[in-house]
């Protein structure tokens, strides 16, 4: 049975805007007599380290005893969303004790396994990695670390970003084995068998917990940490952020620093945080966001006006009256969540069109099996592919250390060869193809990798672009759109393939029903369910002013039942 969710009045929106203007992004002003670990806002953390109710080493005590209550195999909801914690959080909430001032001091946070921590290991879910500790800590890291947050540890995620294999079920890896959603954290029962004959009940989640981000989307959803870092290629950050009722940022290509993440491709990849409001991910996005020297693309942050270190300035309650928004056509399944949607902008003052679906892009490359589709026929696109072998390699020669045993894309096919089953559940296709590409300069498949690219970036902004210009074409102009709206991440890879920003935002939920059906008795609980907004390159202002206005007005965020607060979660003065 569908769940529904009323629309808070005014006079609350009006209240909880008034709470939220006075706490950002430094410590609270009046004295805090009650915390609540469960949905705490950076707001709260903050205000209740500034009045002295809790300390960041407290704060991280708390969130420890929610994972191990809640996140081991052990455990009945075994979410499963950490594959590394980190020992030195204690130590590390102490020396944060010292300043409040910076915009995440205490605030305890989970990144995604392939970005680089040097106290940490950074494996991407593989097997071919486990044990590998970085020379050093991501930029991201190191920023995330210099404005006070306190990573509590390492996330399981989809194996290389979901680029190992075709078919594998999201949030799984080698190494950490499979993530669970928190609103339904049960196995798949089915005995039928996937398209690529596997049979559903061999671990998977009956509730997908979205991928590849799925391990930061697990976690904070379920109270397990503050807020996440994830990445994301294609869907990655929208992914998760959809199917676990968070807020997703996925940011144009160059605002954020990719150097010391594990790569599929440095054309589309960036990274984002993952919260459950709008002004958390606001507040992280302002940290991570900036110049990087060692990320080329990053240049673009030193043009004024595309990148900023406080995007909490855009936050505006009333930013749909006279915005107007595009709706390409979305999933039926989604049809009562994006038409709640669209009432809701209407109602808010926007001018909301439907509009023709964008035009198509070049698929990916068939790759099963790999020698036989190799070299890749025309009408595909070979850009992840040719991408991944190319940055994978590059960043093992500057990240991993040169004791640990993996050089390259091919050491990891012949690890997980090696290794066997435990290594290659789901097959390595996507590893295997990409390897047979030659990265050379002058090589033909370089060659056909340029036109590729060229395509892509052509194709997509196209299709973007037609839309957002408006009817009349021109850019500037007043029938010019300021969004488009897709359904959670079903729009994604179009302005991935452009380098376009996207911001998701909890819009209701949906039924989980799948084909071949459950089998009776099993009462597939329903799943959180999103709104995305995308734009042009670096428009995440109007995208996070669109995105708050919408979450004031709906308040559709709502906690999973199967992580409910323990008595250590309630501190009261």
């Amino acid at each position: 049975m569908k769940r529904t969710r009323s629309v808070i009045a005014a006079a609350a929106c009006a209240a909880a805007m008034a709470v939220i203007l006075s706490s950002v992004p430094v410590h609270a002003k009046h004295d805090v007599q009650q915390f609540n670990l469960v949905e705490a806002t950076i707001a709260d953390i903050q205000a209740a380290i500034g009045s002295h109710l809790v300390t960041a080493k407290q704060l991280v005590k708390m969130y420890q005893a929610r994972i191990a209550a809640y996140d081991g195999k052990n455990t009945t909801t075994h979410l499963n969303s950490y594959i590394h914690l980190n020992a030195k959080a204690h130590s590390q909430a102490d020396d944060n004790e010292a300043r409040q001032d910076r915009p995440l001091s205490g605030v305890p946070m989970i990144l995604k396994d392939n970005i680089d921590t040097a106290d940490m290991p950074t494996t991407a879910g593989s097997v071919a990695f486990a044990g590998s500790i970085p020379r050093s800590d991501a930029f991201i890291t190191r920023k995330l670390r210099n404005a006070g947050a306190i990573i509590l540890g390492k996330a399981t995620m989809t194996e290389f970003a979901n680029f190992l294999t075709n078919g594998m079920p999201a949030g799984y890896s080698s190494l950490g084995g499979y993530g669970y959603n928190p609103y339904d954290p049960r196995p798949d029962p089915r005995t039928d068998l996937d398209a690529l004959n596997r049979p559903f009940n061999d671990g998977r989640p009956a509730l997908t917990p979205g991928g590849s981000s799925s391990g930061p989307g697990i976690a904070v959803a379920a109270s397990l940490a503050a807020v996440g870092i994830g990445t994301e290629t294609s869907g990655s950050i929208l992914s998760p952020g959809t199917a676990n009722g968070l807020v997703g940022i996925k940011p144009t290509v160059g605002l954020v620093s990719r150097d010391g993440i594990i790569p599929i491709t440095a054309d589309q990849d960036t990274a984002g945080p993952l919260a459950r409001t709008v002004t958390d991910a606001a507040i992280v996005l302002g940290v991570i966001a900036g110049f990087d020297p060692n990320d080329a693309a990053t240049e673009a942050c030193l043009v004024p006006g595309n990148c900023f270190s406080n995007y909490t300035q855009f936050l505006d309650r009333n930013a749909l009256h006279g915005a107007r928004i595009a709706v390409p056509p979305f999933p039926t399944n989604r049809a009562t969540v994006m038409n709640n949607a669209i009432n809701v902008l209407r109602a808010q003052g926007a001018t909301v069109d439907l509009v023709p679906a964008l035009a198509a892009q070049l698929p990916g490359c068939p790759s099963r099996p790999p020698a036989a589709n190799y070299p890749p026929a025309a009408g595909c696109s070979t850009v992840l592919n040719y991408g991944f072998k190319r940055d994978l390699n590059a960043y093992i020669a500057a990240h991993v250390r040169r004791a640990f045993p993996i050089d390259s894309l091919q050491d990891v096919v012949n690890f997980n060869t090696a290794f066997g089953p435990g290594a290659t559940k789901y097959d390595q296709d996507l590893a295997i193809f990409s390897q047979l590409f030659d990265t050379t300069p002058l090589s033909s498949d370089t060659v056909r990798y340029l036109s590729d690219r060229a395509a892509d970036i052509s194709n997509s902004h196209a299709a973007i672009l037609s839309v957002l210009n408006g009817p009349d074409g021109k850019p500037g102009t007043a029938d010019d759109y300021d969004a488009l709206l897709f359904s959670g991440n079903s729009g994604a890879g179009t302005p991935a393939k452009a380098g376009y920003p996207s911001i998701v935002v909890p819009g209701g939920t949906f039924q989980n029903v799948v084909t071949p059906p459950f089998p009776d008795g099993f009462n597939a609980k329903d799943g959180p369910a999103g709104v995305t907004f995308s734009g042009r390159a670096f428009s995440e202002p109007r995208l996070i002013a669109l995105a708050y206005a919408f979450e004031q007005a709906t308040h559709l965020r709502f906690a999973p039942a199967s992580t409910p607060a323990l008595p250590s979660d309630v501190v009261v003065r």
